[in-house]
């Protein structure tokens, strides 16, 4: 099984607010996205590829409201809290939180954690407070990964590593691993990897080698995972990471890196038709 993910992060903001949103209002941003892909992306067999898009908590309600009958468009939360409702218990003391019973109760089917700017504001927040465990991150997202799991959704686990870990990558993502699944049906889980060092402006992307370096031992460590490249999949590196037998799909950002940069539909739908060898 394949898998292709889009994270939209805050894709939904418009230009003159500093984003990069050019192709639909606010209040129709999900649905126009939902809308022009869910057709194309029936043309796939869901035996052999699945798709889930992560959503911001303002456009989930647009996006599943979009989905058309038998739509092979799951959609998903940016992340969960560590804690959630019970019954006799927290009915609902979250304020600015998205605990896994609300985003089920939504209609969410799936959860991105852990991706690297989560990782990056709660190891700022605990730096402030003084702590200096490194595992923390981590026996925090454990946390999130078993409150989503609990409700039956499934889960996009992101790791990677640093520019200043790249030496110990070994030490870094094994216990990212060993810590974010302990306790977890992994049946319920897809790793993210997410070479940390290689993405941005000016930075060289990872290359086959190491990709494929790295989702072995993934595997090995997991005992036979499900691994996508985290990194972003592209245009430029699509047909390069479907060459790799060892990575079973990619987590799609941005589509458009010059000119009016931003995540457009149509070259959504490209990716994956380069990806998939359609």
């Amino acid at each position: 099984m394949k898998h292709i993910y889009l994270n939209l992060k805050r894709f939904d903001v418009p230009p003159e607010l500093g984003g990069v949103n050019r192709i639909a209002p606010m209040e129709d941003w999900a649905g126009y996205i939902v809308r022009n892909t869910q057709e194309e992306l029936k043309r796939y067999d869901p035996e052999e590829v699945e798709f889930a898009m992560y959503f911001p908590e303002l456009h989930l309600l647009g996006a599943l409201g979009a989905r058309s009958e038998e739509s092979p468009i799951q959609v998903g939360c940016q992340g969960v809290y560590r804690a959630d409702a019970a019954v006799g218990g927290n009915f609902g003391a979250f304020t600015t939180n998205r605990p896994a019973a609300a985003m089920t109760a939504a209609g969410c089917v799936t959860t991105i954690i852990g991706h690297c700017e989560e990782r990056n504001d709660k190891a700022g927040i605990l730096a402030e407070a003084g702590v200096t465990d490194t595992d923390a991150v981590n026996r925090l997202l454990n946390q999130e990964i078993r409150c989503a799991i609990a409700r039956g959704m499934k889960v996009l686990y992101c790791i990677g590593e640093k520019s200043e870990e790249q030496e110990k990558w070994q030490e870094v993502l094994g216990k990212q691993l060993e810590i974010g699944l302990e306790g977890v049906d992994t049946s319920k889980v897809v790793i993210a990897y997410e070479p940390i060092w290689s993405i941005g402006p000016g930075k060289t992307p990872a290359d086959k080698e190491y990709i494929t370096k790295i989702a072995r031992f993934v595997k090995e460590k997991t005992g036979g995972m499900d691994i996508v490249y985290g990194g972003g999949l592209k245009k430029d590196n699509a047909a390069m990471l479907a060459s790799i037998e060892e990575v079973d799909g990619g987590l799609i950002a941005l589509t458009r890196f010059q000119g009016e940069i931003g995540y457009y539909p149509e070259e959504y739908l490209e990716i994956i038709k380069l990806y998939m060898g359609a």
